[in-house]
């Protein structure tokens, strides 16, 4: 008798492989009865052909139902179509939070087109790149973003139809570059217009730029399966409720917010739209629309612990709050736990549809005291359920590191939602994609229980004296420091050690601290080599979604300035 040996990936499954014989389960046909192309835009015709009547979407008085949602991204998938826009082509949206945003989620993808969502803070030559980079037909820009869209089209070759969105929600100075009103726009669209649905959901949906920190930005390319799946993944991921109140905290631009823009429609919930991030408006819009989830970085999270407590009174219900990016710290965890708000710790990527990792919790973490508890929280996990892969991996032999907590490796993932590739750059789609994995540059362990651990960037680790220092580790201890608000740490160059810990360090307010006191702090809890040599004190640069941008600070590291 022959046994089939298949090779065993890294879920201890055997890899595909062709059948010995004629296989008569293959000879049943694939046919429109029993096969569709998935796509997140069913999603959309779903919630408003069963609950016409809910409120999809929220922002300021305005209300639009899942049937209104259904139509307004129907009438500007059909305005789009009569104006030539159509498979392959690139509609570009420079958009905060609002109504628009989510109608362009859908109405793009109707008609074959690939939405691309731009970050609302780059500036506008990066903007003119990615709108040269991507041959943009269309723009729609906000108000309020004109001034920076004008630059940017002024220094672009590509010269798409611009369309002002004028939001009824933004009173301050702004102008109207476009050639015609986003409404108009609409209002020339068919109500009745019939979606185009993708022929292979492997066909191209969205596009999102990487934040080119080196080099030009990298076009990051998803497909509808992947979209459908992570948008499913999200409800079962979070455990989500049918009609979930969702407030937009995320920016939408974010990798399609971390695809909510087409859970919230698969969870026919709601949507509460928020133009600008600050406690007062998220603790606000919490009371008064009852939302139960919201998303953000970890500075998202930690602006609202250290709110004046006064601007949460009356939130009793149960909210559910998702963070990504760097660890929680202890500080914010029993923050969260002290406002009623239950923590879920996610992990991801661009190139994997925003979070494809999660910390699944277990019933017995309930019972740890806050430092094993935050231990346990603060890993990247495993992979989402509609993910097919993810562990850690040496890079050169691409076998996976023993599961030990000690042995670093890269992170690597593969599934579904993991992009189809780097527009225009099929070198560094290979790369990328080298060995059958996507590689993250991430450096972590894998644990006993088979959970990842983050333990730096590649580029972040700090090499002293031979010794290899996570900034990541340095950075924990200082978030542990009752004033520390968020923290750091990066290389700088010395010319005995080669290279020691600088922390940049940002505090709360009304809680002054000393460098030697933070240096004796991590002393306290750190090898000595480990502690950094100097602390600089002052706001850090960060990104629009609250990721700090390091690599800013590493250049102001590689400056006397920061090191004398």
């Amino acid at each position: 008798m022959t046994t089939r040996r298949n090779p065993v990936d890294a879920r201890g499954f055997g890899s595909p492989s062709a059948p010995f014989a004629p296989n008569p389960y293959e000879e049943l046909p694939r046919t429109q009865a029993n096969y569709a192309p998935l796509t997140p835009i069913t999603f959309l015709e779903r919630a408003a052909a069963v609950f016409p009547d809910r409120i999809a979407v929220v922002h300021g008085r305005q209300r639009f139902t899942w049937a209104n949602a259904f139509e307004r991204a129907r009438r500007l998938g059909s305005a789009l179509t009569r104006r030539g826009i159509g498979v392959g082509d690139t509609v570009a949206v420079l958009l905060p939070n609002i109504p628009a945003m989510l109608d362009a989620h859908f109405g793009v993808p109707m008609t074959g087109a690939v939405l691309n969502t731009l970050n609302t803070r780059l500036d506008a030559a990066t903007i003119a790149f990615m709108l040269d980079h991507a041959e943009a037909k269309v723009l729609l820009v906000d108000r309020e973003l004109a001034g920076t869209a004008r630059q940017a089209l002024a220094l672009a070759a590509a010269k798409p139809l611009v369309v002002d969105v004028d939001d009824p929600m933004y009173e301050g100075p702004g102008e109207r570059i476009g050639a015609l009103d986003y409404e108009d726009l609409l209002a020339e669209g068919d109500p009745a217009f019939l979606p185009r649905v993708p022929g292979d959901e492997w066909e191209a949906i969205s596009l999102n730029y990487t934040s080119g920190t080196t080099g030009d930005p990298k076009g990051v390319v998803y497909h509808h399966r992947g979209a459908y799946l992570n948008a499913i993944g999200n409800i079962v991921t979070w455990s989500m409720p049918k009609h979930a109140t969702y407030l937009w905290t995320l920016p939408m631009f974010h990798c399609n917010g971390w695809c909510f823009t087409w859970t919230m429609a698969a969870n026919a919930g709601t949507n509460v739209c928020l133009r600008k991030v600050d406690a007062k408006s998220v603790f606000e819009a919490m009371r008064e629309h009852r939302v139960t989830h919201y998303c953000g970085a970890p500075i998202v999270h930690a602006m609202l612990v250290n709110a004046d407590p006064a601007l949460r009174e009356g939130i009793s219900h149960r909210v559910h709050a998702m963070v990504a990016a760097a660890a929680p710290p202890a500080a914010m965890i029993e923050g969260m736990e002290r406002m009623g708000f239950e923590l879920t710790h996610v992990y991801g990527l661009t190139e994997t549809y925003g979070p494809a990792a999660v910390c699944e919790r277990h019933e017995d973490w309930a019972a740890l005291d806050i430092s094993r508890r935050t231990e346990r929280m603060g890993r990247q996990g495993v992979r989402y359920l509609v993910e097919e892969g993810l562990t850690v991996m040496d890079p050169e032999s691409m076998q996976t590191v023993p599961a030990n907590a000690e042995v670093m490796g890269e992170v690597v993932f593969r599934g579904n939602i993991v992009m189809k590739g780097y527009l225009k750059n099929p070198r560094a789609t290979e790369e990328a994609f080298r060995g059958g994995w996507f590689h993250s540059g991430d450096l972590a362990v894998l644990q006993p229980d088979g959970y990842v651990k983050i333990k730096d960037r590649s580029k972040d680790v700090i090499i002293s004296g031979g010794e290899n220092i996570s900034s990541l580790e340095v950075e924990d201890t200082l978030y542990r420091h009752p004033a520390v608000l968020a923290a750091a740490v990066v290389a700088a160059p010395d010319p005995k050690w080669g290279e020691t810990p600088l922390a940049f360090v940002e505090v709360k307010e009304g809680s002054p601290v000393t460098e030697v006191e933070l240096i004796t702090f991590c002393r306290t809890h750190l090898a000595h080599f480990k502690a950094p040599r100097k602390v600089v004190f002052g706001p850090l640069p960060k990104t629009s979604t609250g990721k700090i941008q390091k690599f800013l600070l590493r250049e102001r590291a590689r400056s006397r300035d920061a090191i004398e």
